[in-house]
C-alpha cells in the first residue's frame, strides 16, 4: 500500500472515482489538499471562484448537466455556511454533489475554544443538506470515505453528500488502501407489484403519465418515451422533468395542462417526482388508480396515496413495465390531435402573459437544442419554468423547490464547464444576479463562454409587484440601485450589450452562440404581470 499525505489520500482517490473537476476555494485548513491538487494538475482541473456558495452551485450546475458527480472544496466554518444554499439546491434538485470540507484540529473538534473558522458542531449542520456526512479521523479512513461517499451519491435517490477532513489528517502521512470506483446499488422492482401495474396501465382507457427530474437522474427517457407511445399517454413534464420528453412531442405536455387532462385519466403512472401541486390541487386525481414509481421508498405515498406503489429507478421500473405491458396492452385510438390541441392552446394561454413569453420565446428561437438555460428565479424565469419548450435531457436547469435566488449565474458556469463546445446561458434578474456578481472574474479567468442574461427592473420584482397589489403600494426593501451593467462588462473586459426589445435579444443571443465569448446582455424592463395565477389555478394549499 502507498504511504501518502492525507491530501494525496483524497486526491488519489478522488481520481479513482473518476472525478475530473473540483470547484474551490483555498484556505489554510486546505493547504495540504490543494497541494496535493498540485501534483494531480493535468487529472484533474481546479476552478476556483471569489465566494464559497458559487463552488457549491458550479458544481450542481456540472453534475446535473453531465450526469458526472460535482465536487466542491470549502474551508470550515463560513466556507462551508457559505456553500450550504447550493447544497439545499443540489438538494432538492436530486443532484450528485459532493462536498469536501475543512476542519479545525481533530483533536479540538467541539471543544468551543474559539479556533480560526469553527463553529459548533459542523456535521450536524451539514446533514441538514445532505444525504450522508461523515468525518475522516485519519489518512488511512480518507479512501474508503471517499468510496463510501460516492457510492452513496450513485445509489438509491441521489442527494448531496459530505466529508469532513481536518487540517491534520490532511498532513499527516500513513499507508493508504486506495479502492476500485464506487459502483451504484439499486433496487429491483418487485415483480408482482410490475405486473399488476403493467395490467392497470395496459387495460386504462385513458392512461397519464407524470415525470419529473427522477427520469433525468436515471437517464430513462428513451423508456419514457417508449411507454407514453405504446400507451398513447400523453406526459405530463414537471419543471425538473422538462427536456425528459422532447416538447415537440404531442405526448408532451406541461402542468398547466395537467388540469384538463388528469380528470380525464383513468389509470395514472407517476415517475420520478413528488407529485405535489396534483395531490394539493382541486383537478387532482380522486378515484382513479395511481401508480408510484420512485427510487425513494419514502416518497411513496407521501404527498397521495397511491394504488401502487413501486421502489425502483426510473430507468429499470420502466423498462420492466415495458416489459410486461404488451401482455395487457389494449388498442387505443390516437390522441395526437387533440393532444396537439391542447398544447397550443395552453400556449396560447401562456403567451399572453407578456413580455415574458416574447422575451423566453426569442431566447428559445437563438438557443440551438442542445443549448443549456439555467433559468433564475425572476419574471421571464418564472414563465421559463412552466412553458419554455425544452427538446433534449439535462438542457434546462432551475433550483427546484428550493427557489434559490442567485443560484443561476454559477451553476451556469459550472454547466459551461461540463460542456465547452456548448451554448449555455444563464437568464437572470437584476435582484438575483448580484448575488454571484463577483463570479464574473471567475468567467474571464477560466475563460467560460457564458452568454449572461439579466432582465433588469431596478427591483426585486415579484416582491415589488406584491406589495403593490396585495398591500396598496406599501413598498419596503423592494427598489433596488443598480450600476451600468454595460459597463460593468466592460470593466471585467467582457463584451456587454444593452437591448430593449426580444428581437434585439434574439438577435444578440444568435451572434454569441455564432461566435462564443463571455457575454453580458442587459434588458431594461418594467413592471410585468405574474404568471402564477395561470400555473397555480385550483390550488389548494
Amino acid at each position: 500500500m502507498p504511504v501518502l499525505t492525507g491530501g494525496q489520500a483524497l486526491v488519489a482517490q478522488l481520481l479513482r472515482e473518476g472525478v475530473e473537476v473540483i470547484f474551490g476555494l483555498p484556505g489554510v485548513q486546505l493547504d495540504w489538499a490543494f497541494d496535493a491538487l498540485y501534483e494531480a494538475r493535468d487529472r484533474i482541473r481546479v476552478i476556483h471562484t471569489r465566494h464559497e456558495q458559487a463552488t457549491s452551485y458550479m458544481a450542481d450546475g456540472y453534475a446535473r448537466s453531465t450526469g458526472k458527480l460535482g465536487v466542491c472544496l470549502v474551508v470550515p466554518g463560513p466556507g462551508v455556511l457559505n456553500a450550504m444554499a447550493g447544497l439545499a439546491t443540489a438538494y432538492a434538485c436530486n443532484s450528485r454533489v459532493l462536498c469536501l470540507t475543512g476542519q479545525i484540529p481533530s483533536d479540538q473538534i467541539d471543544k468551543g475554544r474559539g479556533l480560526l473558522h469553527e463553529i459548533p458542531h459542523q456535521l450536524e449542520v451539514l446533514r441538514s443538506v445532505t444525504k450522508w456526512a461523515a468525518r475522516a479521523l485519519g489518512p488511512g479512513a480518507v479512501p474508503s470515505l471517499v468510496h463510501e461517499a460516492c457510492v452513496q451519491l450513485k445509489s438509491g435517490r441521489p442527494r448531496p453528500v459530505a466529508l469532513e477532513i481536518p487540517p491534520d489528517v490532511l498532513q499527516k502521512t500513513a499507508e493508504v488502501e486506495l479502492l476500485p470506483p464506487a459502483s451504484p446499488e439499486l433496487p429491483e422492482p418487485d415483480s408482482e407489484l410490475v405486473e399488476e401495474a403493467a395490467r392497470l396501465l395496459g387495460q386504462a382507457q385513458q392512461p397519464l403519465i407524470f415525470a419529473g427530474g427522477g427520469v433525468l437522474v436515471a437517464e430513462a427517457w428513451d423508456e419514457l418515451r417508449a411507454l407514453a407511445e405504446l400507451l398513447e399517454a400523453p406526459v405530463v413534464l414537471t419543471m425538473d422533468g422538462k427536456g425528459a420528453l422532447d416538447d415537440r412531442h404531442d405526448l408532451a405536455q406541461n402542468m398547466v395542462a395537467a388540469r384538463e387532462l388528469t380528470p380525464q385519466a383513468d389509470v395514472i403512472l407517476v415517475v420520478g417526482t413528488r407529485f405535489l401541486q396534483p395531490a394539493t390541487s382541486d383537478w387532482g386525481p380522486r378515484q382513479q388508480a395511481v401508480i408510484q414509481l420512485d427510487i425513494d421508498p419514502e416518497e411513496i405515498g407521501r404527498n397521495y396515496p397511491p394504488t401502487i406503489g413501486i421502489v425502483a429507478d426510473a430507468k429499470r421500473g420502466l423498462a420492466a413495465l415495458l416489459n410486461r405491458l404488451p401482455l395487457y396492452n389494449r388498442r387505443r385510438e390516437s390522441r395526437r390531435a387533440e393532444l396537439r390541441a391542447l398544447k397550443e392552446r395552453i400556449f396560447d394561454l401562456l403567451w399572453e402573459v407578456q413580455p415574458q413569453a416574447s422575451y423566453a420565446m426569442a431566447v428559445r428561437e437563438a438557443l440551438p437544442e442542445e443549448g443549456i438555460l439555467v433559468s433564475e428565479s425572476t419574471q421571464v424565469g418564472y414563465w421559463t419554468w412552466n412553458a419554455f419548450p425544452v427538446y433534449r435531457p439535462r438542457t434546462f436547469l432551475t433550483s427546484g423547490y428550493q427557489g434559490t435566488l442567485g443560484f443561476g449565474f454559477a451553476t451556469a458556469l459550472g454547466a459551461k464547464v461540463g460542456h465547452p463546445d456548448r451554448p449555455v446561458l444563464s437568464l437572470n434578474g437584476d435582484g438575483g444576479f448580484f448575488y454571484n456578481l463577483p463570479e464574473l472574474a471567475t468567467m474571464v479567468q477560466h475563460r467560460l463562454d457564458v452568454i449572461t442574461v439579466v432582465f433588469n427592473d431596478n427591483a426585486y420584482g415579484n416582491v415589488r409587484r406584491i406589495q403593490k397589489e396585495r398591500f396598496g403600494g406599501r413598498f419596503i426593501a423592494s427598489d433596488l440601485y443598480n450600476p451600468d451593467f454595460v459597463l460593468l462588462a466592460q470593466s471585467f473586459g467582457i463584451e456587454g450589450v444593452r437591448v430593449g426589445t426580444p428581437e434585439a435579444l434574439r438577435d444578440v443571443v444568435k451572434d454569441a452562440v455564432r461566435d462564443p465569448r463571455p457575454i453580458l446582455i442587459e434588458v431594461p424592463v418594467g413592471e410585468m404581470p405574474s404568471i402564477w395565477g395561470i400555473v397555480m389555478a385550483g390550488r389548494r394549499s
